[in-house]
């Protein structure tokens, strides 16, 4: 049945003589087998014993074998095949139950032998061979990612700073803070991988064309205009959920102006420029009143009473001063570049206490996101209204993590809370973003341009309710007399114990330095959370194999707060014991993962697939 079910997807082209490379790769496409050509072209030259650039059928299905074919697969169906040769439904059944956790009973197996199973006669008859056993097992039914999480699943209906919100920081940026180019990419990049919150450094430009550069720096400049149209253009392509555009507002009044008016002809629509039915709110608005939505965050003449009370704005040209609070004067760690820059900065002293005028039609723009200098939490308490929020430095902030944990918690149950990187970063790296996830900040800003483990944090984090930009946050983090505090987490939130066993790899990337396809792979496991949740394992090197290495070593840990760790998977290629090669990675949260026989696809550095590269784990955990 199965020599059948492989000779009728061979055609007669193919069955008149030898193959080449390039025909084997068409033979593995009609057999819908993902491949790596790199392990392709090796098992290719080891199956040419004439070395003739030419191969059998029996050694093209020799190929076929060594891809498909797993040993770590086969010895798994043969626990549930008698026979070794099928499964049927009752026992494909008893297999998910058992080692899947999944419920359904022969209902669910028939309509996986449906699904996968490729020999037609073992389907017709409810059974499903080792070809559809290994296919079910590289599929998306099987992935350790949940499947109802690529979907929105949670509660969109809540209070915005009840959830934490995909941001970026100097979102114009491709490169360096110094000298690096300002590119309209930065935008659409950033929106395509589901962020929601994007920064606008915006200066006076010639002929009253605002720019958006990193001030005080040799950065290239990009009109605001350009800016804005590139982001209405791609503002709801991954997430239909509120962007908020988080102004660092240089500008003078005039061409404040100007923004405004680019914002309203652009934006149309989409850009929120009252209260729903312009009634004074109590909270903020949801995700879901919000959507197809953008609102504007900058420092905001008066209080919101007065723009509903106004009912259809102001006058061109009226303005009024307020403290400047932008973001670059509030970081204590701030450089200020002196040599090659194209004007002078004023000093930081000056700054501080310089007052700048914002014009009354921007303003009027800013309704749920008003910006307010932070001075701390008890004023926040006493005086912050529900719709201000704040932007903190990550050095403040992590000194506010270690100092007053609990207050920092509660001041972002009430108020949403965006964190920027200190100053002295000229490289654009990041700050590790777990730690303010960890109290409740909402907008975690990071250079999303600058890939490293703290991007791969924030990637996985992001893949959950959907890759919609907006993850509901644990009720512990929203209540409003919270006694939550990361420090004190033992035995609190439902803690648990987690057992990884990390089985195989398969079709890794080669190493950097190996001119064929091998490497000396290696898997780290990776725990982050609050500190008492930290943790990484390693498996043993395997030597010289990145096709099919195969660990089988198992790790058991404990999570304290499921709810905010992010588990990650990394590959390494051993090179000495000072550094290894980077190969591949994958992150996710604890609450997004599958039980039972999983398989982990891989991303590069940059976040980009590494199909057909992956891991082949055992997960199972229980509450403590």
């Amino acid at each position: 049945m199965e020599n059948k079910w492989f000779l009728d997807i061979i055609t007669p082209d193919f069955l008149s003589g030898k193959i080449n490379i390039d025909q084997t790769l068409q033979l593995l496409n009609r057999f819908n087998v993902s491949y790596d050509y790199v392990h392709v072209k090796k098992l290719f030259k080891k199956n040419d014993k004439q070395k003739a650039g030419a191969i059998t059928m029996e050694d093209f299905r020799a190929i076929y074998r060594a891809i498909m074919h797993r040993p770590e697969f086969h010895e798994l169906f043969c626990t549930y095949a008698p026979n070794k040769k099928f499964l049927t439904a009752d026992k494909l059944a008893e297999f998910l139950r058992k080692e899947q956790f999944e419920l359904g009973g022969e209902g669910r197996a028939v309509t996986l032998i449906n699904t996968y199973e490729p020999i037609v006669e073992a389907k017709n008859k409810k059974e499903m061979t080792f070809e559809g056993f290994a296919r079910y097992l590289l599929s998306e039914d099987c992935s350790l990612f949940k499947i109802l999480h690529k979907k929105v699943y949670q509660d969109m209906s809540y209070p915005m700073c009840d959830y934490f919100i995909s941001s970026s920081h100097n979102t114009y940026l491709i490169s360096d803070q110094l000298v690096g180019p300002s590119h309209l990419w930065g935008y659409s990049s950033a929106l395509r991988k589901g962020c929601r919150c994007l920064e606008i450094d915006c200066w006076d430009g010639q002929d009253n064309e605002p720019i958006v550069y990193h001030g005080h720096t040799l950065t290239s400049k990009i009109t605001f205009k350009s800016v804005i149209s590139v982001i209405h253009k791609h503002a709801f392509e991954s997430s239909d959920y509120p962007i908020v555009l988080s102004l660092e507002n240089h500008c003078s009044p005039p061409q404040q102006e100007v923004m405004a008016a680019y914002m309203l002809d652009i934006l149309g629509d989409q850009l929120v420029t009252s209260t729903i039915n312009n009634e004074m709110p109590t909270e903020l608005p949801s995700p879901e009143e919000m959507k197809f939505k953008i609102m504007i965050k900058n420092k905001k003449v008066g209080p919101l009473e007065d723009t509903i009370r106004r009912k259809g704005g102001v006058a061109r040209g009226e303005s009024m001063e307020t403290e400047n609070t932008s973001e670059s004067d509030s970081d204590p760690d701030a450089p200020l570049i002196k040599k090659s820059v194209p004007q002078k900065p004023a000093s930081k002293k000056k700054d501080k206490h310089q007052k700048v005028h914002v014009a009354m039609m921007l303003s009027e723009l800013v309704i749920y996101t008003r910006s307010r200098k932070f001075v701390d939490f008890e004023d926040s308490k006493k005086k912050q209204k529900f719709y201000e929020n704040n932007s903190i430095g990550e050095v403040k902030g992590q000194k506010l993590i270690l100092k007053m944990a609990k207050s920092f918690v509660l001041h972002t149950v009430r108020f949403i809370t965006r964190i920027y990187p200190k100053g002295t970063r000229t490289d654009s790296s990041n700050y590790d973003p777990q730690e303010f996830w960890n109290v409740g900040c909402q907008m975690v800003a990071l250079n999303f341009q600058t890939p490293g483990v703290q991007m791969d944090l924030q990637n996985g984090k992001f893949l959950d309710n959907g890759g919609t930009g907006y993850i509901l946050k644990p009720e512990y983090l929203r209540k409003k007399n919270t006694q939550y505090n990361p420090f004190d987490v033992v035995g609190k939130y439902n803690p648990v114990t987690v057992t990884i066993k990390i089985i195989s790899g398969h079709q890794l990337p080669p190493s950097n330095l190996s001119k064929s396809n091998k490497a000396d792979p290696l898997v780290k496991l990776e725990i982050h959370g609050v500190p008492e949740d930290m943790a990484k394992h390693q498996t043993s090197v395997i030597k010289n194999n990145a096709f099919n290495p195969r660990w089988d070593e198992t790790f058991t840990f404990s999570i304290q707060v499921p709810d905010l760790a992010l588990i990650r998977f990394i590959v390494e290629d051993r090179m000495c014991v000072i550094a290894n090669d980077f190969l591949g990675q994958f992150t996710l949260p604890f609450t997004c993962m599958n039980k039972g026989y999983r398989h982990i696809p891989l991303v590069s550095k940059l976040g980009v697939s590494l199909k057909p590269a992956s891991l082949f784990v055992y997960v199972w955990y229980h509450q403590q």
